[in-house]
């Protein structure tokens, strides 16, 4: 069926409130990597869904906090970036019955935009129904929504409802991106996004933090075959061992759950290789920030 509207949707909120969950589980595959430690996603993925003759562009960004970092500096402005001008603002929320920093800050940023905004409550599967009015009730109190919409993002719960919430908002236009395309990331850049979600799993602490990952060599075999070549900086020395293991333990573990997961992406065989450099205090060198594709200062 022919584009005929297209409606772009901002997913925002604090770290951990389930929005690369939300948007792969929209999407119907994985595009964005999910962990339950904070500050997981650095940039913003976009994923396309194309539902009849309406394209939604759903743009998840990073965890809304209170930066430490120039990595983190650039993540908060992604966020700030991605609020106005779009047709919908979703602010994704946890079951809780008040308003915290983060979410004031964001729909301090909803309201100045102007633009349309839907409170989207996510993880119900983890409290009682009744539990929900209360939460509804503090977030009245702040905002005027469009609508409410209860999910749960893991269990796939609600998500018709939000989809057809998001067509509502739809305006009439030829499509932005083309109807085969499922996101805006390179396959280069979803790989090292790959990877990089194996060591925020597997590695403890601030270790996978300080991470960060660049696919060196890229190239497809005559009989498909895919040859993948990445390298993982992190900025300790000491970070470096534990990211190795004894006798290579924990980087084989993080190739091989992440060449699963590639090849899965890809559609084909994946040959993936490892190294491991130090490059200290990367996350507060703009140089090494414009380098990773975290931008830096202009």
């Amino acid at each position: 069926m022919e584009i005929k509207k297209t409606a772009v949707v901002t997913i925002c909120g604090r770290p951990n409130a389930g929005k690369s969950t939300l948007t792969n589980a929209l999407a119907g595959q994985k595009l964005a990597i999910v962990s339950a430690k904070p500050q997981t996603t650095r940039n913003r993925i976009t994923a396309v869904l194309n539902r009849g003759d309406t394209q939604l562009v759903l743009m998840d960004t990073p965890g809304f906090h209170k930066p430490r970092t120039k990595l983190g500096d650039y993540m908060v402005n992604v966020v700030r970036e991605s609020i106005p001008d779009v047709e919908l603002v979703l602010l994704l929320v946890e079951p809780i019955p008040n308003v915290g920093e983060q979410e004031k800050e964001l729909i301090g940023r909803i309201r100045q935009s102007g633009g349309s905004a839907v409170l989207v409550i996510n993880k119900i599967d983890t409290v009682e129904k009744e539990a929900l009015l209360a939460v509804m009730a503090a977030y009245a109190r702040e905002y005027d929504w469009d609508a409410v919409i209860p999910v749960s993002a893991l269990k796939k719960d609600g998500l018709d409802e939000l989809l057809a919430e998001m067509e509502k908002h739809a305006v009439p236009g030829p499509p932005l991106f083309p109807e085969d395309a499922d996101t805006d990331q390179p396959d280069k850049a979803v790989c090292a996004e790959l990877v990089r979600e194996k060591l925020l799993r597997l590695l403890d602490k601030e270790v996978p933090h300080g991470t960060a990952v660049e696919v060196t060599r890229f190239s497809e075999r005559e009989d498909g075959i895919i040859d993948l070549d990445v390298t993982i900086y992190c900025e300790k020395a000491s970070h470096k061992g534990i990211i190795i293991g004894k006798h290579g333990s924990m980087l084989k573990k993080v190739g091989e759950s992440a060449r699963r997961d590639i090849e899965r992406f890809m559609g084909t065989k994946v040959f993936l290789q490892t190294w491991v450099k130090v490059k200290e205090n990367w996350r507060d060198s703009d140089a090494m920030l414009r380098n990773f594709g975290y931008g830096g200062e202009k």
